[in-house]
């Protein structure tokens, strides 16, 4: 049985996986925070976390959290006055790595303020910033090395009576953080945040996300999820919900189905499917669409799509599992496609 902790609301632990996002704004850019907020929770975000570098973000994240519409994490480094700042402002949930923010009078400074907001801390394991003893007793940041890097800050949050903790152990290489969270989970029932850092660029990044959070997903570890991605945070947000999706543990939105082109294709698919895709990005409706490039075999193939397209040359269908509804001409096969799906 996973331990549960309670982010602004939002339930993570023996509760369906929740996504996050991180700002890529300024915190002392209070307005272009909140818009950026609007957006994330626009595109399906549940938690978004911040920055706080110093005294002056502190101050601007607490104006953001008093007209946030997503609970916010304060994402903290080195300064133990930061975190204390940050709970004070209205944090929903704390991110520190307790290795880097001073001695243990420190941490329980922190530990102090948190119990009494009732405000939960994450353990925030990370390959690049592993402690210089452990990366002598290992060599390299191994597995085994950042599990035993969270097991000691657990213990010294434990040691303070502070149970209300979630733990990330990130890597920039897959199979290091898989391997990680595979053996943390079989040691500890805290609920785990899971996410393959710095990615690189978003084709690689989708890739590495998909490759790392989808495995341990499909085994049944992770509790929530933060997809990093050198590019628009909403994008972080979309392709969580994809990943989600694929491991079958979201069923809202818009599954999309579609072939992979050859000779017999008489129709611009490709350009048809990103159109189809831009449509329904935020539809929420749990359905599968398929977008076939051939009338003869594309039906067929996708009976299992609730609606799709199969275009000719010039034409095209709209069929509903499996079976023809509708015979268009091609460009006006996607507004009827839309239309229909309006009305489902």
């Amino acid at each position: 049985m996973i331990r549960q902790i309670n982010v602004g609301g939002v339930p993570i632990g023996g509760a369906p996986v929740v996504i996050q996002s991180m700002l890529n704004t300024k915190t002392t850019d209070v307005a272009g925070s909140l818009e950026q907020i609007r957006r994330l929770k626009a595109a399906g975000c549940q938690i978004a976390r911040l920055a706080v570098p110093n005294m002056e973000a502190a101050r601007s994240f607490a104006e953001i959290c008093a007209e946030s519409e997503l609970p916010l994490v304060a994402d903290i480094h080195f300064d133990y006055k930061l975190a204390i700042a940050a709970a004070e402002g209205g944090a929903a949930k704390i991110r520190i790595n307790p290795g880097n923010i001073g001695g243990e009078d420190r941490v329980k400074a922190v530990v102090d303020v948190c119990r009494d907001k009732h405000i939960p801390i994450r353990i925030g394991v990370n390959g690049g910033s592993l402690e210089k003893d452990l990366l002598e007793k290992y060599g390299h940041p191994t597995a085994e090395a950042l599990v035993e890097s969270a097991f000691s800050h657990l213990e010294l949050l434990e040691k303070f009576g502070f149970y209300d903790t979630c733990v990330s152990m990130k890597s920039s290489t897959v199979p290091t953080m898989v391997a990680a969270c595979r053996l943390f989970r079989q040691k500890c029932d805290y609920p785990l945040h899971i996410g393959v850092t710095e990615t690189g660029p978003v084709r690689m990044g989708m890739i590495k996300s998909a490759m790392g959070i989808g495995s341990l997903l499909m085994d049944g570890i992770g509790d929530t999820i933060r997809v990093s991605l050198t590019d628009d945070p909403v994008a972080e947000v979309y392709a969580a919900k994809d990943i989600l999706k694929a491991a079958g543990l979201r069923k809202e939105g818009v599954n999309i189905i579609s072939c992979p082109t050859c000779g017999r294709t008489r129709i611009d698919l490709i350009g048809l499917v990103n159109q189809v895709d831009e449509a329904l990005k935020d539809c929420q409706k749990p359905i599968t669409v398929a977008v076939m490039g051939c009338v003869v075999n594309g039906p067929g193939e996708a009976r299992e799509a609730d609606i799709g397209i199969a275009g000719g040359d010039g034409w095209g269908m709209i069929f509903e599992k499996g079976e023809q509804v509708e015979k268009l001409p091609y460009d006006e096969l996607l507004p009827a496609l839309l239309r229909r799906i309006e009305k489902m």
